[in-house]
């Protein structure tokens, strides 16, 4: 099994956006030390619970406290930017740290409206994701009318599976990157497989699997550990902001006090897409799931309050990898 970690650079309560980023960047020494094959950082524009909005800066700093593991953005929201920036900006990583980049791209538009009009793109019109991705991939690949710097050979491209990244990674021969409902999507995820084009850059699909996990001793102590960030989805769909994580004492007291049964739905469904609890359950979930899906790479996704958590199921996590 190989395993990769993404860091969204998560608040908790009483925590400055500062004191996170410097977490994110230790955990990712950490990451390496323990052997993970790609530690990933996203990008979440102006939501008061993610403090990083730029993730090639954050990279560039992760990746000069660190040797080997691979560096990704996971993922640039492709209408957020122009295309030549991505590749430049890409390219210049790569220049920095050979061999270790990878570019993930999505394309998914600023969470609330306010922050739509303040990055300049309110609506995502048909086919202008699949053609700046192409614009992207041009630059990157020295096809386009002028060339980008620094000359370096471009990392490989892997997609998002929104705005139809699914298929749209079929037919441009790329690596792709599920999650969520898409995990239980079995007709798209073969349609990957079956409609896939082999590329230069990828011969053969690609599958990573993002999942929210948690491991402990019991099963009831890891969905425990889930619930600050299972209320903070179900709360940004009110309040329209990811806030920051609360500690699993004051979230069970708010779900105990919410009467609100669409908040509380909410709770549970993102809870059963999430995989938690013991040791040697978490390990089976996981193997069914790539097995499942045809996925190659777990990219996980471990979040919450108690930071003490997030280390020791990294450990188990890393411990699952085979060479």
């Amino acid at each position: 099994m190989r395993v990769s970690l993404l860091d969204r650079s998560r608040t908790r309560s009483g925590e400055s956006d500062a004191e996170t980023i410097a977490t994110t960047v230790e955990r990712a020494v950490r990451a390496e030390e323990l052997g993970f094959h790609r530690f990933w950082t996203a990008e979440h524009h102006a939501v008061p619970g993610i403090a990083s909005a730029a993730p090639t800066v954050l990279l560039a700093a992760i990746g000069a406290r660190t040797r080997s593991i691979r560096l990704g953005t996971g993922g640039i929201m492709v209408p957020n930017h122009n295309p030549l920036v991505i590749a430049e900006q890409a390219l210049l990583l790569e220049a920095l740290f050979p061999g270790r980049v990878d570019l993930g791209l999505g394309g998914s538009l600023g969470f609330t409206a306010p922050i739509r009009r303040a990055l300049g793109r309110t609506v995502l019109h048909e086919g202008e994701y699949p053609a700046d991705v192409e614009k992207i991939r041009r630059y990157l690949s020295g096809r386009a009318e002028i060339t980008v710097r620094p000359g370096v050979e471009p990392p490989p491209v892997f997609l998002l599976a929104v705005q139809g990244g699914l298929t749209l990674a079929a037919e441009l021969g790329l690596p792709v990157v599920i999650g969520g409902p898409v995990l239980r999507d079995a007709s798209r995820i073969a349609a990957y497989f079956h409609d896939f084009r082999p590329s230069p850059t990828a011969p053969a699909p690609y599958l990573m699997v993002n999942v929210d996990i948690a491991v402990a001793e019991t099963e009831e102590r890891a969905r425990d550990l889930l619930l600050p960030e299972a209320w903070a989805f179900a709360d940004s769909r009110e309040v329209g902001e990811f806030r920051a994580l609360r500690p699993v004492e004051e979230v069970r007291r708010l779900l105990g006090e919410t009467s609100r049964e669409r908040k509380l739905r909410a709770v549970d469904d993102w809870m059963d897409s999430a995989i938690a609890g013991a040791p040697e359950q978490v390990a089976d979930s996981l193997t069914g799931l790539l097995k499942r899906t045809g996925g190659s790479e777990v990219l996980a996704n471990v979040s919450t309050y108690d930071r003490d958590e997030v280390r020791r199921t990294d450990e188990f996590l890393a411990s699952l990898q085979t060479p």
